[in-house]
């Protein structure tokens, strides 16, 4: 008889509160619309049940989020991080890069290889309550030996690296390859190519498209031969930084003719902020010339963290500081994120029926200067600050300390 009437009081509470979580009171961010609006946010078995009306599902729910005087986005996703903590001289924390700070979605950019994936799985993806991936790097050592990764003769395994996405695609989203001087010695523009024909045949036997991240830098090789052989998908990280043979190949000059080519055939342009890789003064030129990052990200690791990246959030601000607009950059952050990783249908996005990984955050005053990785500094009088992430319906508070 007990047995029957606690079945049937769970039953009736459910019924009564068929909502695990609700994020009442804050301004909906919708980044495929284009809009902000004032509604609540229903979250059942970690996934979005419903967007309502403030106040539409009173009473219905386990626990509520009081997002009163805050913007809700989609859970925010930063397309290039460094988290392979202990095993690089880069790494961080995942949580630390991820929902300590607002973030629910970290891309790691190439820590690993295929002689160090299956680490990196077990001791960084999981047990990190962020959402966890990867670029793998083109290297078979990622960056694990310091990074000249590509300046050897045995440093790219390709049937090796095959094997290893093919075993944890869920997991792994494209190749990451570094084509800087520094990086790549004498063998120029081979390993890009080596990558692009591993993207190709892992495209091949699963069916889905499988981009390169690129990192770019120092020339050679230059910029512009990079740029010719990269297609639909790929992503050009650290695109807008200040260095020479950049995307503004001469002092007043237009972009280079590549990068327009590259653009219009589907070539995607990453903000890959980092320790000398984001200039305000390239961005501001490129939006007068029409020209807009796709994502926009971090490039977050041991050197960047104090500064001058400091997390997505302050990174995020400085893009609105050059001339984004807030829908542009929560866009950047989310959707076109998610687009980038082959997610669309599962994250960036507050749609009933997609994952529940969301971010609050909030715009507060603060006139402190914000600097980029060349030093130059611009000032909006307003920051960007995170409150709290919910990963996959689970609520993460951030301290002070962490934001």
């Amino acid at each position: 008889m007990s047995a029957s009437h606690g079945e049937s009081a769970t039953g009736r509470e459910a019924e009564a509160r068929p909502y695990d979580l609700l994020i009442g009171g804050g301004l909906l961010v919708h980044p495929e619309k284009g809009t902000s609006a004032p509604g609540d946010i229903a979250v059942r078995d970690g996934r979005i049940a419903a967007v309502v009306e403030p106040g539409g599902a009173h009473g219905k729910y386990a626990e509520y989020l009081d997002a009163h005087g805050l913007l809700v986005t989609p859970g925010l996703i930063d397309l290039h991080t460094h988290v392979y903590d202990g095993a690089t001289g880069l790494g961080i924390a995942a949580d630390l890069a991820g929902v300590r700070s607002g973030v629910t979605t970290v891309v790691d950019a190439g820590s690993s290889g295929s002689d160090n994936f299956d680490d990196f799985r077990r001791t960084v993806v999981s047990p990190s309550a962020t959402r966890v991936l990867s670029w793998l790097n083109i290297s078979r050592h990622g960056l694990t030996r310091g990074s000249t990764e590509l300046a050897g003769h045995d440093d790219i395994r390709s049937a090796d690296t095959i094997g290893t996405i093919l075993a944890g695609r869920d997991v792994i989203r494209g190749v990451k390859i570094r084509m800087s001087r520094s990086v790549v010695g004498e063998n120029g523009l081979e390993p890009l190519r080596a990558a692009k024909r591993v993207t190709a045949q892992v495209a091949a036997e699963t069916g889905r498209p499988f981009p390169v991240m690129v990192h770019v830098g120092n020339a050679p090789p230059e910029f512009g031969d990079v740029l010719d052989l990269l297609g639909p998908g790929d992503v050009v990280t650290h695109a807008f930084h200040g260095k020479a043979g950049g995307l503004f190949p001469e002092a007043g000059s237009g972009p280079l003719p590549q990068a327009r080519d590259a653009v219009e055939r589907g070539v995607r342009l990453d903000v890959g902020h980092g320790s000398a890789s984001f200039a305000f003064d390239t961005m501001e030129r490129a939006l007068e010339h029409g020209i807009r990052p796709h994502t926009i990200s971090t490039d977050i690791h041991r050197k960047s963290l104090s500064g001058p990246v400091h997390g997505l959030t302050t990174t995020m601000t400085k893009l609105l500081a050059a001339g984004l607009t807030l829908n542009e950059t929560v866009r950047a952050v989310t959707s076109e994120a998610a687009e980038s990783i082959g997610l669309a249908g599962e994250i960036g996005s507050l749609v009933a029926g997609r994952v529940a990984d969301i971010a609050l955050l909030d715009r507060v005053e603060d006139p402190t200067p914000l600097v980029d990785a060349e030093g130059r500094t611009r000032t909006t009088g307003h920051r960007l600050t995170a409150v709290a992430a919910v990963r996959a319906g689970v609520t993460h508070r951030i301290r002070k300390a962490d934001a």
